[in-house]
């Protein structure tokens, strides 16, 4: 599996954070914790999106270096992805996700 896959299945090549990262972009950077202040109901400011990628070394979001709770168990249980645990089709932490991202399903091995 190509690092740039979260542990959720997401792909981060494809995520704005990312991007508004690597190429310095403020105004993505103010679109991205705009967007995701709305979808989560907390205030992310734009200095909080610096994300290179959840399995890789280098920057991360606070949600996603110490709050996604996501990340926190399959780091935990020393798993490289939520494809190596056994709970996964019945896990309820990551199943939102999966419920509704068929390609991150696809990511960790399941779905259509």
């Amino acid at each position: 599996m190509k690092d740039l896959i979260a542990y959720c299945g997401l792909d981060c090549e494809k995520c704005d954070a990312r991007q508004a990262t690597l190429t310095d972009d403020n105004a993505l950077r103010e679109k991205t914790a705009a967007l995701w202040s709305q979808m989560n109901g907390v205030e992310i400011t734009p200095e909080m999106i610096n994300c290179v990628g959840c399995r890789v070394d280098g920057a991360k979001s606070p949600y996603c270096n110490f709050l996604c709770p996501i990340r926190q168990c399959a780091m935990g249980r020393g798993y490289a992805t939520c494809a190596d645990c056994p709970e996964l089709t019945r896990c309820p932490t990551v199943g939102g996700i999966l419920e509704k991202n068929e390609e991150a399903a696809r990511n960790l091995g399941i779905g259509k």
